[in-house]
């Protein structure tokens, strides 16, 4: 399930959090968490895939170890960038629904 559609399915939820008097930031937080959340998962599975898929391709290596400190360390960073990127538009989106219309939702 995609976020956006994840948040079409909470729209809700989270209209009934902003009723109750959460905030932008708080909605947003929400949203960025469980995009962080998703970018450690797939941070943790992908260093350890990488770690021991670099062993397999270490003879067509050229000029990098099958573990590169600055490669790994750049990689995940691009990764949480990207991820965070991704959240942030579906984060405003849901920070900015209007409570009433979110009730009368479905």
């Amino acid at each position: 399930m995609g976020m956006a559609h994840g948040l079409a399915r909470r729209t809700k939820e989270i209209g009934v959090r902003i009723a109750l008097g959460a905030t932008r930031g708080n909605i947003s937080w929400l949203i960025l968490r469980e995009v962080t959340q998703m970018a450690a998962a797939g941070l943790v599975i992908g260093l350890t895939l990488s770690f021991f898929g670099g062993r397999l391709v270490k003879s067509l290596l050229f000029g990098v170890s099958a573990s590169s400190p600055l490669v790994l360390a750049l990689t995940a960073g691009i990764l949480v960038a990207v991820a965070l990127l991704a959240g942030s538009l579906p984060a405003c989106k849901a920070a900015s629904v209007d409570p009433m219309v979110a009730l009368r939702y479905e």
